[in-house]
C-alpha cells in the first residue's frame, strides 16, 4: 500500500503513480544450473519445469525473466545456424521429441503473466570441455575448427577472428528477428578468465597466429590492446545489429563487477580490463547497450569491494543515462562455506539500497534456483519487499512516443455479477501492458495487466478505477478514468507513474 507521506504528495482525486522498478532473475542453463534440472528429459516435464520458474517469478510481481539460450555455441531453441543443447535433450544436436521450441514458448508464456523476457548469449563458449568427441556435427568445433582455440578445460572461439564476430552477430539478430522477445543479454564471459597449469604458471590464450595475421595487415596495436579491442568490436556490432533488425529491443550485458581495481580508490580485486580484456566503462559511455547488469557479488560491508560503493561508482560513469541495474549474487544465500555464505537480509539489504540510489530502480537475481528453494526464508522476504507491482522504468531514447488514449468501460460480468474493466487500446495500436489503479473506500489496489486482456475483473467493489496503456518501451499513456458506456471517459491529468 502507498505510505500516507507519499500519498500526501497527490491530490485525494489523483490516481497513485506506478513503482518502476526492474524485478528481473537469470535462468541459466548452462550445466542444468538451472533449467532443465537434468538433461534428457520429456518434453512435458521440461515445459512444466520452466511453468513453475515463470509462475514464481509472476507471483512475486516481478516482471522480467533473462534465459539462457545460446551457452556454448549451441541452442536451447529452434536455430538455423547451431545445434540443439545437450543441455536439453542430453546430446548435442538431438531435437526434442515430440518437438517444441523451448524459446518460443518461454516467450508466450512469459507474456501471458506480464513478464519481459530477454534471450541470454555467450558469444564465444565453444565446449564446455575440451573432449570434443560428442560433439554434433553441425557444431563449430567441426564445421569450422580454424575459429577455436581449446583453453584449460574449454574450447573458446578466437575473438581476434572477424568471422567469429560476425558468426556471434548473425546468431543474434536471426533470434531478435524470429522471436518475439523484449531484450538480449550477453553476460561477463568475454576472453576466458585466466587460469593456470598444472605447475602454476598462468596459462595464456592462444591467438598468436591470429594477432600475427592482424600485425601482417597493419595493424599497430599491442596484443593487450588489440584484445579490448577485439571485444569492442563485438559489442557494437551485437549492439547496432539488434537496434536495426528491431529498434524497441533492449540490449544488456552483465559484466564483472569491477571495471578495474582502484575505480573508485578502494577497490581491489579482479582486473576484467587487463585479464579478460572487458572495458565495460567504455561500452556504458558509449551508448552501446540499453542497460549494464554489473555482477555486484559482494557485501555491503565488504571494504575493499563494497555493493553500494561500486553501484555508485557505475553510476556515476553513466554518461548517456541509460539503466545500471546490479546483479545479486541471490546463489550464496545456499553456500555453506564460511568466506562465500550470505543471509537472505544482505540480499534484502541491497534492494533497498538500489532503490534509494536512484529512481531508475532495478535489479537481476542470480539465480533462479535460489528463488524456487528459497533458502532462509527469502521467498517471504521478497513477497515483502514486491508487495506493490513495479513497471520497469522506461527507456525512451528506444521509443518516447505514448500510447493513444486507451478506452476503459466498467462493467458486470453476466455470470457472477463481479465488475469488469473492458479495456481497448487505441486506433490501429496494441497495448504491451495495461496499468488498472482501482479505489474502495480510500484504499487503492495497483495491478499490472497483459496487453492482450481485453476484460479485466476488478478487486471488490470499487468506487474509481484508473487505467493507462503502456508501450514496448515502458512508456505510459495519458491516465484515462473508466466510466460506464453510457458515458464519456475523461482523462486525468494527475499522476501518472514515476519516470
Amino acid at each position: 500500500m502507498l505510505t500516507l507521506a507519499f500519498a500526501a504528495l497527490f491530490q485525494a482525486s489523483d490516481p497513485p503513480p506506478i513503482q518502476r522498478e526492474f524485478r528481473a532473475a537469470w535462468v541459466a542453463t548452462v550445466g542444468n544450473i538451472d533449467w532443465p534440472s537434468k538433461p534428457g528429459l520429456s518434453t512435458w516435464d521440461q515445459q512444466q519445469e520452466l511453468l513453475a520458474i515463470l509462475n514464481r517469478i509472476a507471483s512475486l510481481k516481478m516482471n522480467a525473466v533473462v534465459f539462457h539460450i545460446r551457452p556454448a555455441a549451441d541452442a536451447l531453441y529452434s536455430s538455423r545456424h547451431e545445434p540443439w543443447s545437450r543441455y536439453l535433450t542430453g546430446r548435442q544436436g538431438r531435437a526434442p521429441e515430440p518437438a517444441w521450441d523451448p524459446l518460443a514458448f518461454a516467450v508466450d508464456e512469459a507474456h501471458k503473466r506480464g513478464l519481459e523476457l530477454h534471450a541470454w548469449f555467450n558469444p564465444y563458449r565453444a565446449h564446455y570441455t575440451r573432449d570434443t568427441m560428442a560433439a554434433a556435427n553441425t557444431h563449430v568445433v567441426r564445421t569450422n575448427p580454424e575459429l577455436v582455440r581449446p583453453y584449460s578445460q574449454f574450447v573458446w572461439m578466437d575473438p581476434g577472428d572477424p568471422e567469429v564476430r560476425r558468426r556471434a552477430v548473425r546468431v543474434v539478430v536471426d533470434v531478435v528477428t524470429r522471436y518475439d522477445i523484449d531484450g538480449v543479454h550477453i553476460d561477463d564471459y568475454f576472453y576466458p578468465y585466466p587460469e593456470n597449469d598444472a605447475s602454476g604458471r598462468r596459462i595464456d590464450f592462444p591467438d598468436s597466429s591470429t594477432y600475427a595475421r592482424y600485425r601482417k595487415g597493419g595493424g599497430a596495436l599491442d596484443k593487450d590492446d588489440w584484445r579490448r579491442r577485439n571485444v569492442d568490436l563485438l559489442v557494437e556490432a551485437f549492439f547496432k545489429g539488434v537496434r536495426a533488425a528491431k529498434p524497441w529491443v533492449q540490449v544488456g550485458i552483465s559484466p564483472f563487477g569491477i571495471w578495474r581495481p582502484g575505480n573508485p580508490p578502494q577497490i581491489k580485486g579482479f582486473d576484467a580490463y587487463a585479464e579478460i580484456y572487458a572495458d565495460s566503462r567504455k561500452w556504458l559511455q558509449n551508448g552501446w547497450l540499453d542497460y549494464l547488469a554489473p555482477q555486484l557479488y559482494w557485501p555491503i560491508d565488504r571494504t575493499d569491494q563494497s555493493y553500494p560503493v561500486l553501484l555508485e561508482w557505475w553510476r556515476s560513469q553513466n554518461t548517456k543515462r541509460r539503466h545500471v541495474w546490479p546483479g545479486l549474487a541471490t546463489y550464496r544465500i545456499s553456500d555453506t562455506t564460511r568466506a562465500r555464505h550470505i543471509p537472505s537480509d544482505e540480499i534484502v539489504q541491497e534492494i533497498s539500497l538500489t532503490r534509494q540510489a536512484s529512481t531508475d530502480a532495478g535489479h537481476i537475481h542470480f539465480n533462479m534456483t535460489a528463488l524456487m528453494r528459497g533458502p532462509d526464508s527469502l521467498v517471504p522476504k521478497l513477497a515483502a519487499l514486491y508487495d506493490e507491482p513495479a513497471l520497469p522504468p522506461a527507456s525512451p531514447w528506444l521509443g518516447a512516443k505514448p500510447p493513444a488514449r486507451p478506452t476503459a468501460r466498467l462493467g458486470r460480468d453476466a455470470a457472477t455479477d463481479e465488475p469488469v474493466v473492458n479495456l481497448a487500446p487505441g486506433a490501429n495500436e496494441k497495448a504491451w501492458l495495461w496499468t488498472v489503479r482501482s479505489e474502495q473506500d480510500g484504499v487503492w489496489t495497483t495491478e499490472i495487466v497483459p496487453g492482450a486482456v481485453r476484460t479485466h475483473r476488478l478487486p471488490g467493489r470499487p468506487d474509481r478505477v484508473f487505467v493507462t496503456a503502456v508501450s514496448r518501451t515502458g512508456v505510459e499513456s495519458a491516465v484515462v478514468t473508466a466510466t460506464t458506456a453510457a458515458a464519456t471517459p475523461s482523462v486525468s491529468r494527475g499522476a501518472g507513474s514515476r519516470p
